[in-house]
């Protein structure tokens, strides 16, 4: 490789897959129909609460974790 050609490889790795925007505790309230207080609930509640996390003291919820717990806490008939 000459000194003027560029190499391709990277050093740092690659994230999984994009970064998705956290969802407040607000925008799952709209997501579920729920109250605010509903959430809140739902986030203390332990080991099955709802998972988050905390970020200078404000809960922030992962849109592929709503969905699996979504999934995890829905009847099947």
């Amino acid at each position: 490789m000459s000194k003027t050609a560029k190499s391709t490889k990277t050093t740092e790795a690659a994230p999984a897959g994009p970064l998705e925007k956290l969802l407040t505790v607000t925008d799952v309230a709209a997501i579920l129909g729920l109250s605010k207080v509903k959430v809140y609930e739902l986030l203390k509640q332990r080991p099955n609460g709802l998972p988050s996390v905390k970020i200078d003291g404000a809960r922030r919820v992962q849109p592929r974790k709503l969905e699996a717990w979504i999934e995890q806490h829905s009847e099947h008939a």
